[in-house]
């Protein structure tokens, strides 16, 4: 079984090396993914707005490698300010609600650019909906 390596148009994947997301077989692992669009963070200051942008440019992933949202069993949130939990949580539930996917939140201590508040993983198994 191959491995398939897709690849987004953000400008760190060529520095570091990475590929927004690989599948194999019916497994899909989408790298983290940020508030970036056009190569610029969106929503400054705005951690739900934040989640919501990541969410919406994770879930293009995934359609893209041929997996939907309710394929997702787990997602990571990493978050550069805990006590705004609650916004990033409601953002991610407007999309996880239904799905339920087992899923961690964890502050670090700042992510690759500093206006970036929130960065998610997600992992997918394909028909886990059905």
């Amino acid at each position: 079984m191959r491995v398939v390596r897709l690849g987004s148009d953000t400008p760190w994947e060529a520095v570091v090396g990475y590929s927004r997301v690989v599948v194999h077989g019916d497994m899909a692992w989408v790298s983290g993914t940020t508030a970036t669009v056009d190569g610029r963070v969106v929503c400054p200051g705005d951690a739900a707005g934040q989640t919501r942008q990541a969410l919406a440019n994770l879930t293009e992933a995934l359609q893209r490698a041929g997996f939907a949202v309710a394929d997702v069993v787990r997602t990571r949130l990493f978050v550069t300010d805990i006590s705004r939990w609650e916004e990033v949580g409601r953002a991610h539930g407007e999309v996880f609600g239904d799905v339920r996917p087992a899923t961690s939140m964890v502050q670090v201590a700042a992510l690759i650019d500093p206006a970036m508040l929130v960065e998610i993983e997600a992992d997918a198994v394909r028909g886990v909906s059905a």
